[in-house]
């Protein structure tokens, strides 16, 4: 599917929309990321502005405020958004931020209607169990590529790292969310390596980044990716995980263009807003491009089967 020529696109993506009409019918699941701690990583994670081995100029800060995360769910509500996504640059929390994201979350779920998820890096059990019991819904801990590929990415810990921190976030009763990012030198194979990996790990949200090649970042100026191969990934990622939530992240504006709505006809959610350290595109855009679509936007998990 990846390799397959352009022409035969928009059948594969007919296809795909297929499934994804299936299990999620026309809706559209919006997801709205803060980040509450930026730069200071140990990590050397060579995608990243915020490693240890980057550059870049980007804003460097520890764990917000209290009122400033408050402030991050009460625009996530404002703008439609089913999920809060917390996140820090870390290898894992430190004993401080596990207990200001116990503080903070039960706050957030009763001023809001909203989910939450925490993205904070290598996770024990029992720490996945904390975030658990303190009323996180779901744990972001991205696989990032293929076993095989993924030492050429990252040297400071291991593939078989995330999936320990998967492995637990699951026992903690936790769903996941676990996803990767497309245009770092991988190989086709790798890609749908990943993809069959999110499967085997019964993963219930995946996000798909497509790389922006920070300037300051050892991956710079490496991105080859059109928007039709952008597309194919897309299609093959819902082939492979059909019940499962995919989103369309960090990129999409970059790499999809003009064609970022056919993305929608294989994932049925995205971020809404910025990212980590770089803007995503107006909110009014994305509402516009679903309204257009015919699709809603829902808070709700996926429709029965059969839903048209």
């Amino acid at each position: 599917m990846l390799r397959a020529p352009d022409n035969e696109l928009l059948d594969i993506l007919s296809a795909a929309f297929r499934i994804r009409r299936r299990y999620f019918g026309k809706t559209v699941q919006l997801y709205f990321l803060m980040n509450a701690k930026s730069g200071l990583c140990p990590e050397d994670c060579h995608y990243c502005s915020q490693s240890k081995v980057s550059t870049a100029d980007i804003p460097q800060y520890n764990l917000l405020s209290r009122e400033k995360l408050l402030g991050g769910a009460k625009v996530a509500a404002e703008r439609g958004s089913k999920t809060y996504c917390i996140v820090i640059s870390a290898r894992g929390p430190s004993e401080r931020e596990m207990q200001a994201v116990e503080k903070i979350v039960p706050e957030i779920k009763a001023r809001h209607d909203l989910e939450v998820c925490a993205c904070l890096g290598l996770l024990t059990p029992d720490q996945a169990g904390r975030l658990a019991a303190c009323g996180v819904n779901k744990v972001n801990h991205n696989l990032n590529t293929s076993p095989e590929f993924y030492e050429q990415i990252c040297t400071t810990h291991t593939y078989g790292d995330r999936v320990e921190t998967l492995k637990a976030v699951r026992s903690a009763g936790l769903q996941l969310c676990s996803g990767g990012i497309i245009g770092m030198g991988e190989r086709d194979e790798d890609v749908v390596r990943m993809a069959l990996e999110l499967r085997e790990l019964e993963v219930e949200s995946i996000p798909l980044n497509f790389l922006i090649d920070i300037d300051g970042t050892p991956l710079a100026h490496t991105t080859r990716l059109t928007p039709r191969y952008c597309l194919k990934a897309l299609a093959m990622f819902r082939f492979v995980n059909p019940t499962s939530e995919i989103r369309i992240a960090g990129g999409r504006e970059l790499h999809l263009g003009s064609l970022q709505a056919l993305g929608l006809y294989a994932a049925n959610s995205m971020f809404v807003g910025d990212y980590l350290t770089t803007k995503g595109q107006a909110p009014e855009a994305d509402y516009k491009m679903i309204e257009e679509l015919g699709f809603t936007i829902t808070r709700h998990e996926a429709v029965p089967a059969g839903h048209s």
